[in-house]
């Protein structure tokens, strides 16, 4: 009886995880390739001193997107191409 129990809330918190994930907006993988990304970018114009976190939440209309990073100095970006 309590291995069938056992079982029962194993499968409980499988089926959790999954619907979970399936709720997650972006992958670990994807979150990761967009700081990546995003990071790239930053560093044209920033001296940045790490600590990128993107974070997402969903909202009525969509999704908010929040990247944060801690700077040291602007770059003077005014003469780029």
């Amino acid at each position: 009886m309590e291995e069938a129990e056992g079982m029962r809330e194993e499968e409980r918190l499988r089926l959790k995880r999954m619907l979970e994930g399936d709720k997650e907006e972006l992958s670990p993988r994807m979150r990761q390739a967009a700081i990546a990304d995003f990071k790239r970018v930053a560093e044209e114009y920033f001296e940045t001193d790490g600590g990128f976190r993107l974070e997402t939440e969903k909202s009525g209309r969509g999704t908010e997107v929040r990247l944060t990073f801690r700077i040291v100095r602007a770059k003077n970006f005014t003469s780029l191409p």
